[in-house]
């Protein structure tokens, strides 16, 4: 079976435009390849203009598309108000919002402060919060339908998991907001729906979750009754489908690509009961060192 076969027909977003928050990377930057594939114009964000300026470089080269890197910190209203005036004034219009940006610590709660938790609020339900206000005041306001939101959540935001309180907060917060605007929202024409992933492996978030050979000693594929971890293009395949309109009838659907992993033990990091005080205080310094 080939994994990073493309589910769509080439030119099934031709003519869309797509804000990918937190598209410079990882699985955005995963995403927002196979849109660029599919013919949508993506607008990428995240606060690091740099990497975004280099992703759009890549990506465009690389599909023959066009990329918009926009700095933008999804925190900050303001800056999401900007963000969204210069994407129509590039574009026109946007049609689809992905609400992709997050953060996360692995930690026990009791170690956090209350600095550290507000930053994973911040940004995982604030920020989402914040784009899915703006661009849809705007999308009403300009009496603008046919519209898309596509959040990434998590399987734990129904669940829960210890060691990752204040993502599993945020993301159950976004899963909420996804399901009530599905309903509220859909008679300006706009659809909301969610992917809750299982493990897949990113080199920036991993290594900063997992760092050392932690990785191995907490093998994610173990935990999945398929036996391996997500490859990102089935992610991609999934998300252009739900932006796509083929998909125009799904709406306050969450749909989750976990290979069963939560079926089989609810808390993706609920294993980590397992580390001993003394490894928590290393694991702390190896992320700590990472960060600076």
């Amino acid at each position: 079976m080939d994994l990073k076969a493309k589910m769509l027909r080439d030119n099934a977003l031709e003519g869309k435009t797509i804000v990918v928050t937190g598209g410079g990377s990882g699985l955005g930057k995963s995403m927002t390849t196979y849109f660029l594939e599919l013919g949508a114009k993506v607008v990428i964000t995240s606060r690091n203009l740099e990497k975004l300026q280099t992703t759009a470089k890549e990506l465009e080269a690389q599909t023959g598309g066009t990329v918009l890197p926009l700095q933008c910190d999804v925190r900050h209203y303001d800056q999401v108000e900007a963000m969204l005036k210069a994407s129509v004034e590039a574009f026109g219009t946007v049609d689809v919002l992905l609400n992709n940006a997050a953060g996360n610590f692995i930690s026990p709660t009791e170690r956090l402060s209350a600095n550290a938790f507000d930053t994973i609020i911040d940004i995982v339900l604030k920020g989402t919060k914040n784009c899915t206000l703006a661009f849809g005041k705007h999308w009403i306001d300009n009496n603008e339908t046919n519209k898309t939101v596509l959040n990434i959540v998590t399987t734990y935001a129904w669940t829960g998991s210890a060691y990752v309180v204040p993502s599993a907060t945020a993301k159950a917060g976004v899963l909420a907001m996804t399901r009530s605007l599905a309903v509220e929202w859909a008679k300006y024409g706009m659809r909301f729906n969610a992917i809750a992933p299982g493990p897949f492996p990113t080199k920036g978030a991993w290594d900063r979750l997992l760092p050392g050979d932690l990785k191995e000693k907490f093998d994610m594929a173990k935990k999945v009754p398929l036996g391996r971890v997500g490859d990102h293009q089935e992610l991609a395949n999934l998300a252009a489908y739900l932006v796509s309109d083929f998909s125009g009838y799904i709406n306050g659907e969450v749909i989750t690509l976990d290979g069963g992993e939560w079926l089989k033990g609810a808390g993706q990091f609920n294993l980590l009961e397992q580390v001993p005080e003394q490894m928590w205080d290393m694991l702390e310094m190896m992320i700590r060192s990472k960060k600076k």
